[in-house]
């Protein structure tokens, strides 16, 4: 048996264990619906296709087709050193099924989309990982074709229900106040305080008292507070201001980061708080300091539940990569395609005392910066950073005593339309973005063209090319036209685009900072970065993980 090299294995449960010990004989298998004889994957208790329970296993070819591919060089695992390929793989019996693995035992400039993989198994401990590499037999003359979504982005709008009421929840709810704490890299400070500081901004600027707040809200609460995720959640906030809410909520399976305010939003219209306190905040950066100090333990290799990170793929971007590959080969999209959004975002940092990085950037600056995995630069990643964000969302009607003027929900976008699992989702676009899109517009008699501002959720570039096709502001497959030389996305341009910097230069604020950003634009308070008569924003949050898109409108 190899010695484990360090890499995160499988925890092995009662539903998954064939499955991570199947190699034992050289063998690849799934988990089979004996009812329809269809594959499942990853395994359920019930068919998610017919319903059935009869379940058993199949064994399988271990032929399968290559659907996506990145070379990681940014992350490093004890025995899987950088670079190393993460793979997506289609198996042949049912493309439907997808695995995340390792392409092996090939150069990575040799491989191409559409190639014929075999499986071979690395054993390690208790399990056998299934990796693969480019079969002897390959499809002449060409690869084979990428295999289809269950439903293809152009038509995704069409699994969007309809309202089901005229009584929309959002006209009962406005944004009365926000608030901010400094952002920076490494402020060495603890991450409550940072909380405390953007929320009593946020109470203040809604002119209000501690005592009148009545909700706490936040994401991902106090259950992700791990690697300089949070501060503690509701708990902890409330330890620290000594609210006593009549209502709250905290949690990670919510729709994106914005999730808070529309949990808030249903909240006041329902009318279970009057004044609902979200926040937000990360210290990543000064966690990753601790941790390099040896003053926080690092991570002690516990098993994973996860699909994706026995193999490397322990970033978001990982994952992301290889949406933005297929884009790039189906579309003719590239590398600078995502150029232009780096530069625009930088470019209005510049505007922006609050950003992290305001220096301006070159087109070569970006082309030329070390790779973190294909086909992913630096400047495709958003900044890691340690600071918070508070918004006050407050019942309609209590709304008519703030000090300053409110601003409107139109409309808000959450409904999923496709598979959450990751790797098994929308091939060519973000995950959790399509859908979420087309439920916004059918909220609202608001089209894209009334959109003044947007603030598009970029943990990396591809993140904002995503949403800008999903929402509608070009045609699926346009987005290489419409970003061309950046004018459609300035500040003057057709759509201005995170316009304080984003992620990508502002810094990670996990989207509640382009929450915070759009209240600023509809207020009339971005000073050099203002974009003239902004009345209309469109704030989205989130992706891959459940997301969410907001519509806000000042009271004009």
């Amino acid at each position: 048996m190899a010695e484990a090299p360090g890499r995160p294995l499988p925890l092995l449960t009662l539903a998954n264990e064939f499955f991570w010990t199947s190699g034992a004989d050289g063998r690849l298998r799934f988990q089979e619906c004996q009812a329809c004889a269809t594959l499942i994957h990853p395994p359920q208790p019930v068919c998610r296709y017919c319903r059935g329970d009869r379940l058993g296993v199949r064994e399988v070819s271990g032929f399968a087709t290559l659907i996506g591919f990145t070379v990681n060089h940014r992350f490093s695992l004890p025995g899987l050193p950088a670079p190393y390929v993460v793979a997506q793989v289609a198996v042949e019996e049912d493309p439907r099924v997808r695995l995340t693995t390792n392409a092996v035992e090939c150069d990575p400039g040799e491989l191409e989309l559409g190639m014929r993989m075999e499986v071979v198994f690395e054993h390690l401990e208790d399990v056998w990982l299934p990796l693969f590499r480019p079969a002897a037999e390959q499809r002449r003359p060409a690869p084979a074709a990428l295999p289809h979504d269950d439903i293809e982005p152009e038509r995704m709008a069409v699994r969007v229900r309809q309202m089901v009421t005229a009584d929309k929840f959002e006209d009962r709810a406005a944004i009365t106040g926000i608030g901010a704490s400094r952002i920076g890299r490494r402020l060495m400070v603890p991450p409550l305080s940072l909380t405390v500081d953007a929320c009593m901004e946020a109470i203040a600027d809604a002119g209000l008292e501690v005592a009148d707040i009545d909700g706490l809200a936040t994401y991902p609460g106090a259950g992700l507070n791990v690697g300089g995720f949070g501060e503690g959640g509701v708990t902890a906030l409330e330890s620290a201001l000594g609210a006593r809410p009549t209502w709250y909520n905290g949690g990670a399976e919510t729709f994106g980061p914005g999730g808070s305010l529309i949990a808030a939003m249903l909240a006041v219209a329902g009318g279970l708080a009057r004044h609902v306190l979200c926040f937000r905040t990360l210290w990543e950066a000064t966690h990753g300091e601790l941790m390099r100090q040896g003053r926080l333990p690092r991570p002690a290799g516990e098993r994973t539940t996860s699909w994706q990170h026995p193999f490397g793929a322990i970033s978001a971007a990982h994952t992301l990569a290889q949406n933005a590959q297929r884009h790039f080969h189906r579309y003719g999209t590239t590398r600078e395609t995502l150029g232009w959004i780096a530069l625009n975002q930088r470019a209005n940092a510049g505007l922006n005392p609050a950003a992290i990085y305001r220096s301006p950037m070159t087109m070569d600056d970006y082309l030329t910066a070390r790779p973190i995995t294909t086909p992913f630069g630096l400047y495709d990643c958003d900044v890691p950073c340690d600071g918070a964000i508070a918004v006050i969302v407050s019942a309609a009607d209590a709304a008519a005593d703030s000090p300053r003027p409110p601003v409107r929900v139109e409309a808000v976008g959450t409904q999923i339309t496709e598979r959450l699992d990751w790797d098994q989702s929308t091939l060519t676009h973000e995950p959790q973005v399509l859908g979420q899109a087309a439920h916004l517009w059918t909220r609202t008699s608001l089209r894209p063209q009334d959109v003044d501002v947007a603030l598009l959720y970029d943990g990396f570039t591809f993140n904002c090319l995503s949403w800008i096709e999903a929402l509608g502001f070009c045609g699926i497959g346009e987005a290489k036209d419409f970003l061309d030389g950046g004018k459609n996305i300035a500040r003057d341009g057709q759509l201005p685009l995170n316009t304080h910097g984003g992620q990508l230069s502002h810094g990670r604020t996990h989207g509640m900072g382009l929450i915070h950003e759009a209240i600023v634009q509809l207020r009339g308070d971005g000073g050099a970065r203002q974009v003239k008569d902004a009345e209309v924003a469109v704030v989205s949050s989130g992706g891959l993980t459940p997301s969410g898109v907001l519509l806000l409108r000042n009271g004009s």
